[in-house]
């Protein structure tokens, strides 16, 4: 990513090893968000717009673009086969199932190994979901983040953990980079358990202060 990140100081070494980006639309943005963010090896996720020509979309104008969800995670702990293995198996990738752009199937992919390993993978998927595939591929061109009502939609209908949280994230733009909130996001839309979380976490690259911190923040928090 270009922007500059806001993070917590005590997820600052996630973010400096290398990063993939895996741009998909798969209907509502909000569950494939939770989704993705559940699992080990992600690093952050947003929700926002692409595949489309409209300036400056929105959620109420978007124009002729989708919603789509940005994950950005370490190839080192998660390949890009085993992300679009996810993608394909959790919606209906058929241009005739939903109306219009919305929430259309999308992927855009970032360079040519990305194309190598969606041409890959499509085939095996097809034969796993007994259909064809007729997801939109194309080359990504550009990602418009949605507001941040939309941003980590599941956790911020927990506002009394979130006020749990105002030491982690004293500014709300925080949750939209933070791993820690990404897995809570999954967490409370029914991916993944505490136990699981707890284990991921021990795997970070961030100090041991920091991982206990985490944890025990996970597990003092009143739902």
């Amino acid at each position: 990513m270009t922007e500059q990140l806001i993070i917590t100081d005590l997820e600052k070494g996630l973010h400096e090893h290398l990063e993939e980006t895996l741009i998909v639309g798969m209907g509502c943005f909000w569950g494939p968000e939770a989704r993705f963010g559940s699992i080990p090896g992600v690093i952050r996720t947003r929700v926002g717009f692409a595949g489309g020509t409209t300036e400056h979309p929105t959620y109420k104008e978007m124009g002729d673009h989708t919603e789509t969800v940005e994950v950005v995670f370490n190839p080192d702990r998660i390949a890009y086969e085993d992300l679009l293995r996810v993608f394909w198996k959790n919606h209906y990738p058929n241009r005739d199932a939903y109306k219009g752009r919305q929430y259309s199937s999308i992927i855009r992919y970032k360079d040519d190994k990305q194309l190598a390993a969606i041409q890959r993978i499509q085939p095996e998927m097809e034969a796993a979901l007994g259909e064809s595939i007729e997801t939109e591929v194309e080359p990504f061109k550009t990602f418009t983040p949605a507001d941040e009502r939309h941003q980590k939609y599941y956790l911020k209908r927990y506002p009394k953990a979130l006020e749990q949280m105002e030491n982690l994230f004293p500014d709300q733009d925080m949750l939209i980079d933070s791993t820690f909130a990404a897995r809570l996001n999954g967490f409370v839309k029914g991916f993944g358990t505490i136990t699981e979380l707890t284990e991921d976490i021990r795997t970070w690259p961030i100090s041991g202060w920091s991982q206990t911190a985490l944890i025990d923040k996970l597990h003092s928090l009143k739902w």
